[in-house]
């Protein structure tokens, strides 16, 4: 059920009295907070886990909002916000000097995002200001892109929870820092790096060690509980016959319906499209989690440009979980 103009009434007055209201974005969920109160957004560092450090993006509601947390706003930002604004693409901008510590992890920048999710647009309009919202589950575990997954995550725990049905595009926002010579892709995600490329005329960078913290960038993240193995597709179904044999009921996200006739499989076939595939990523790793399985077998994808916020996810999906990548 999509919340109604009252929920959202209800959900500002919420934030507006220092509480957490999970709501959904096109991308994921989000767990919502006062960007500007430090007590509400220490919340949700206690909900999530989240270390300090961490930085949060900042939701707003129409571009020229931006100008509100940051300092500077140069004529790439403008450019970036006007092509893709509502939408996937986090901005990082050198932070206004009111932006707490707390939204930006001690950095002198700060991340902000306009999502186009109906239900996000009309909690920020009637809220008119930022709120934090990094991903409502808790830290370093897989994104929640329903309602469902967040009351399993977080039960009674909440203030308020707003229903606005499943993410359409179902993994995280594209991650893009302006605030220096050179743009630079910081995480890939919800706009394809192509689309961005084409817009700025010119390549975009990849950071070094001095380049901001980002949100999700760490090297485990988006990790299920029990342990995720990436394979090559030739090698999947050689080793759930293997592991088989040694009693370990296996979990398995292929691109594939066939599979091999081992008893208690528990065998998911995904899209074969990168758009398709990343819109039911979570909700698929999140099943398997629940299968009681010993270990979740995830076949690659491919090592194609169109695939990369996918095998990002699904690389420090591996690497949180303790498995990593078939030999």
């Amino acid at each position: 059920m999509s919340a109604t103009p009252a929920d959202i009434e209800h959900a500002a007055a919420v934030l507006q009295a220092g509480g957490v209201v999970a709501f959904p974005t096109e991308t994921v969920y989000g767990l919502g907070a006062d960007a500007s109160n430090a007590q509400a957004i220490a919340k949700i560092y206690a909900l999530k886990g989240r270390p300090s450090t961490h930085p949060v993006i900042v939701h707003v509601a129409r571009r020229n909002q931006m100008h509100d947390w940051a300092s500077e706003v140069p004529p790439i930002a403008v450019e970036l916000a006007e092509r893709f604004w509502p939408g996937p693409l986090t901005l990082i901008l050198r932070r206004a000097s009111h932006v707490l510590d707390a939204v930006t992890g001690g950095q002198d920048t700060v991340a902000i995002r306009v999502p186009s999710h109906p239900v996000a647009h009309a909690l920020l309009e009637r809220f008119n200001g930022g709120v934090v919202a990094p991903s409502a589950n808790r830290f370093g575990r897989v994104s929640a892109t329903s309602a469902a997954h967040v009351r399993s995550e977080f039960g009674q725990s909440l203030d308020m929870l707003l229903d606005g049905g499943e993410c359409s595009i179902g993994i995280e926002s594209t991650i893009v820092d302006v605030s220096g010579p050179q743009p630079l892709l910081l995480r890939p995600g919800g706009v394809a790096i192509a689309a961005l490329e084409t817009a700025l005329g010119k390549a975009l960078g990849r950071p070094d060690a001095a380049a901001p913290r980002a949100p999700g960038t760490l090297a485990a993240h988006y990790a299920p509980t029990t342990p995720l193995m990436l394979a090559a597709p030739d090698l999947v179904s050689e080793l759930v016959r293997t592991l088989a044999r040694q009693e370990t009921k296996l979990a398995v996200l292929s691109f594939t319906a066939l599979r091999p006739l081992v008893p208690g499989l528990v065998w998911l076939a995904a899209p074969a499209d990168p758009a398709g595939y990343a819109h039911v990523l979570y909700a698929n790793l999140r099943e398997l989690d629940a299968a009681g399985a010993g270990l979740i077998i995830v076949e690659r994808p491919p090592e194609r440009p169109e695939w990369l916020a996918v095998l990002d996810r699904l690389t420090r999906a591996a690497a949180g979980s303790g498995a990593g990548e078939a030999p």
